[in-house]
């Protein structure tokens, strides 16, 4: 079978999910990948009917990249390599001491070492020159303390381990959040990390009052700044170097399902999954462009029916994935197990818009996002009733979750059934930056992302260097193997859309969601400052819980080009794991 169109996915394939034992090739073939991975999670079921019978159905919708589960699943499972199936992990600070600062960067580094991305929240340690209470001595600050994990990050990717990346968080208040926002300008620091600013509703209150903000740090004013002078530079830095991006805390938390025990303060590398200390992100997602019918007719149409059947043996898969699953450290497992967290969101969104001739950044194409991502939520959470039914709720569950407010905006019918049964998994659906695995499925548009190019050039890091490869989008190839000249009708990409386009998208999806969405807007190097200065605080009033830009730079380059020849390639320092 023909399974690879393009090249460069069979390349994905062979380095970064290819099974080799001590340097022994182990499969020959993706189907050979899936194979294994679908025998692996089918251990979870009870005895070797189900095993037998789930492994089937799990290799159904694996086949032919139907579903697409995270990196680490394809990797890992299946293997005698000692890794997590998760992708990423937010970690623990426990107190502002050298002793928990340093118990904190051995737990990151263990998870690292296992090929789980981390996240963190640095808000806990006081502020630079603050006087340590022990010592009398002045303390070095927060940013101080990320570059020993940036550099413990370096050394592991050093000894071959899969590159690693870290989210690092600063809340808007905390008084080195102006240094903090001012590091990603130099191209040498935090390379390993993706970094967001938490900001909270009283601070986006005081920038529309035009007032000021306090700095604090344990109850003690520090200084006072202008909240709209802060807000520009958060923005002029992303516009700049691509972060930081931003998080909305209060949004976050007050639609967390687990509102009534867990107070979330970080997320994990990409932002698309909110946790709580040693929570875990267990990502996947369906491909659309596998669900549609004549494609580029008049009859196009997606098969909600083969769409519902696959969602709802995904939604076990995932569930299944925290029962096989290696934890590189105890606590991990046990906010694992306890929540049973899944994140089951899609790919391809943009290539099926315009096989079905809907453009973008036209208002069908939010109506469409919008009826996708309801159908995946309802089914998914439907599913999870159906799984406590058979396997039991999740063990934090609490009657108190049918009070939360995200519980609350959904359909009367499965609110009855969750009143009646419980559920499964504490969490269900999120859209990841599903970059990796849907090059792998031969470079179908990743998760709700626009199309970037028809054609364009992709720098792809190997041990010993980097190598260039020009590749083709998935709906091109569709159009140009129907005879097609140019481009299709409802074509649109990345040069032309405005950033409304990608907040109709998010706003669209948002409300059904109870993770997050990881959505990067993407913007030409041209692209006037001045009409960004409004994005992120329209994604603020959408609801949504983060936003983040991308606008190609001298210090973050671009994994991408779209030219016709690739000038010398950048270095991809966007740090994403989620894939």
């Amino acid at each position: 079978m023909d399974t690879f169109k393009e090249p460069i996915s069979n390349i994905v394939w062979d380095l970064k999910y290819r099974y080799r034992d001590q340097g022994q090739v182990r499969e020959h073939a993706v189907e050979e990948t899936w194979s294994r991975v679908a025998k692996a999670v089918a251990t979870a079921e009870k005895n070797e009917v189900a095993r037998t019978q789930w492994e089937q159905a799990f290799y159904r919708i694996l086949e032919g990249f139907r579903f697409l589960p995270g990196g680490r699943i394809l990797a890992g499972a299946g293997t005698d390599h000692t890794v997590t199936l998760f992708n990423c992990f937010v970690m623990n600070i426990a107190e502002d001491s050298l002793v928990s600062i340093f118990d904190a960067l051995r737990e990151g580094a263990l998870t690292l070492q296992q090929g789980g991305g981390v996240g963190y929240d640095f808000s806990i340690l006081r502020p630079k020159g603050d006087l340590v209470k022990k010592t009398g001595i002045p303390s070095s600050g927060p940013i101080s303390f990320m570059r020993i994990w940036d550099t413990t990050c370096g050394v592991l990717l050093s000894t071959g381990a899969r590159r690693g990346a870290m989210m690092g968080v600063l809340r808007c208040d905390h008084p080195d959040i102006e240094e903090f926002i001012e590091e990603k300008a130099n191209p040498h620091e935090f390379r390993h990390f993706n970094v967001s600013v938490m900001i909270s509703d009283a601070f986006m209150e005081a920038v529309y009052q035009g007032a000021d903000w306090p700095l604090v740090f344990e109850g003690r004013l520090y200084r006072q700044v202008k909240a709209r002078d802060l807000w520009r530079k958060i923005i002029d830095s992303a516009y700049h170097y691509a972060e930081p991006g931003v998080l909305f805390s209060d949004t976050i938390n007050r639609l967390n399902n687990l509102w009534y025990c867990e107070r979330i303060v970080a997320t994990n590398p990409c932002g698309e999954i909110p946790l709580p200390p040693y929570g875990a992100c267990n990502l996947g997602a369906i491909n659309l462009t596998q669900f549609i019918t004549a494609p580029f007719t008049p009859q196009a149409a997606l098969n909600w029916a083969e769409i519902e059947e696959t969602i709802r043996i995904a939604t076990r898969f995932q569930d299944n994935v925290i029962d096989v699953s290696l934890y590189p450290l105890p606590a991990q497992r046990k906010q694992a197990e306890g929540t049973r967290r899944i994140g089951l969101g899609l790919t391809g969104l943009a290539d099926v818009l315009v096989m079905l001739g809907i453009r973008y950044d036209s208002p069908e194409s939010g109506s469409l996002s919008r009826k996708i991502i309801k159908k995946i939520a309802e089914v998914t959470w439907q599913t999870s009733i159906e799984l406590a039914q058979e396997k039991g709720v999740f063990p934090f569950f609490h009657k108190d979750y049918l009070r939360g407010e995200f519980v609350r905006t959904l359909d009367d019918s499965i609110q009855r059934d969750l009143a009646r049964y419980g559920v499964r998994n504490s969490h269900h659906n999120t859209i990841a930056p599903t970059g990796t695995i849907s090059l792998l499925a031969n470079n179908v548009s990743n998760g709700i992302e626009p199309i970037f190019k028809p054609e364009y050039v992709r720098h792809m890091r190997f041990a010993e260097n980097t190598r260039t490869f020009r590749v083709k989008d998935y709906a091109l190839r569709v159009w140009q193997a129907g005879k097609h000249e140019g481009l299709p009708p409802a074509w649109v990409d990345t040069d032309t859309l405005m950033p409304e386009a990608h907040l109709q998208i998010q706003g669209a999806m948002q409300p059904y969601i109870d993770n997050a969405i990881s959505k990067t807007i993407n913007i030409p190097v041209d692209f006037p400052f001045e009409k960004l200065v409004d994005v992120y605080t329209q994604a603020y009033k959408l609801g949504l819980k983060g936003c983040t830009i991308f606008r190609p730079n001298p210090v973050t380059g671009s994994v991408l080009e779209g030219g016709a020849k690739a000038e010398e390639p950048p270095v991809d320092d966007h740090c994403c794991p989620c894939e």
